[in-house]
């Protein structure tokens, strides 16, 4: 089971923050244009930490979380206002690709192992393909798999606070690069997983 899966049971936790959102009157896709821009600056704070100072890992990590939980509230208060549209999903889902870049560019420019960045990238953005093109060839969207984007941005901000105190190299490639691998892993795999399911489910 991924987080993603998990959303629902959260939904009690999300009512302050849906309440506070729209007592100042952000739309959800004001949420969602908040979000990437937490990306944006996570993916410049991961930059940092691998060419400046380690510390700015903390902040990249920090800053992937709050994208997260931004991540889950602009939906939910899509539903609080009754304004959930394909529209407001598109915006949505197109933000959080081009979030997923942002923060994996700016963890391999920080070490400057492009390749490793490229492996990584392609399989964050083929795991949420997948997911979503189920749904385009007429199933639900599949939010199964080794790990979904709830888990892989858990796991990024996790290796992000590590990656300040735990600066030496292991096995030839420090905590991100090392991260990078997973990502590059996993993600191919999942891929591969939503599809086989997705095909299994067509026949």
């Amino acid at each position: 089971m991924t987080l993603d899966q998990l959303r629902p049971y959260i939904s009690p936790f999300l009512d302050p923050f849906v309440a506070g959102f729209d007592r100042v009157g952000l739309t959800p896709n004001g949420v969602s244009v908040l979000a990437f821009g937490t990306a944006i600056l996570a993916g410049a704070a991961f930059l940092l930490g691998g060419r400046a100072d380690p510390i700015w890992y903390v902040a990249g990590a920090v800053l992937v979380f709050l994208n997260g939980w931004l991540d889950i509230i602009d939906g939910a208060l899509a539903r609080e206002q009754d304004v959930a549209s394909s529209s407001g999903d598109l915006l949505d889902h197109v933000l959080d690709r081009y979030a997923d870049i942002v923060v994996i560019g700016g963890l391999a420019a920080g070490i400057l192992d492009y390749f490793l960045g490229f492996l990584a990238v392609t399989g964050v953005v083929m795991t949420s393909y997948l997911g979503t093109q189920a749904q385009a060839v007429g199933l639900e969207r599949v939010y199964g798999g080794a790990v979904g984007r709830a888990d892989r941005l858990a796991i990024i901000g996790f290796v992000g606070f590590l990656a300040y105190p735990f600066t030496g190299t292991y096995g030839g490639w420090g905590l991100v690069g090392w991260l990078l691998v997973f990502l590059a892993a996993v993600g191919h795999l999942t891929a591969l997983q939503r599809f086989a399911y997705s095909w299994s489910a067509l026949d």
